[in-house]
């Protein structure tokens, strides 16, 4: 009695109900479309824009403009802000020369001497160093984009890691923040205090 070959032709062999062709076959397509996802192409779009396919934004979908860069809000707010830390950037002026308007804040009975008041919505600090000298910052704490929360003796805090700035001009009076925040231009007018433009 002779002992037959018990083993089957490659084709015959099943993958979860497929023959191993199938599911070969089915790889490579998988592949081949990974490879195509992947890939950018310089196609303009409907706009006549140069547009790049983005990974994983599905097809047909196409974006205008380069994606964001990847450096922090604190990066940004920094850059923007440069050095202009110095002390008469953000003062007010109680007669404006820059003409009347801009946007009302707040009236100056609102912003105790020697402290300040923060306007979350508006993502901007007001203080009063002295009777009369107003002057705003940017919200946003240098260090890592967390917003200022209190004003205490003096000075701005941020809740997310301490650091502490002065609300004479804005700078750093304890870090890990190593930037002043942003100054904001501000005015007087009819006691109430106008975000300029």
């Amino acid at each position: 009695m002779t002992i037959e070959d018990q083993t089957t032709p490659s084709d015959v062999v099943t993958c979860g109900g497929a023959t191993r062709r199938h599911a070969l076959a089915g790889l490579a397509v998988a592949a081949g479309a990974l490879c195509a996802a992947c890939s950018s192409s310089s196609s303009k779009g409907a706009s006549g824009a140069p547009s790049t396919s983005q990974p994983g934004a599905g097809s047909g979908t196409s974006m205008s403009s380069p994606p964001a860069s990847s450096g922090s809000s604190s990066d940004t707010a920094a850059s923007s802000s440069g050095s202009t830390s110095g002390s008469a950037s953000g003062s007010s002026s109680s007669s404006g020369s820059a003409g009347s308007g801009g946007t009302a804040l707040a009236p100056v009975s609102a912003v105790p001497v020697g402290g300040g008041k923060i306007l979350a919505d508006q993502g901007i600090v007001l203080t009063q160093p002295s009777a009369g000298t107003i002057k705003a910052f940017s919200a946003v704490c240098t260090h890592q984009g967390c917003s200022v929360a209190t004003i205490e003796k003096s000075l701005i805090t941020c809740p997310c890691h301490g650091s502490q700035f002065k609300i004479a001009d804005g700078s750093v009076a304890n870090g890990p923040a190593t930037q002043a925040l942003a100054p904001k231009q501000v005015k007087v007018e009819n006691g109430q205090i106008l975000l300029v433009s």
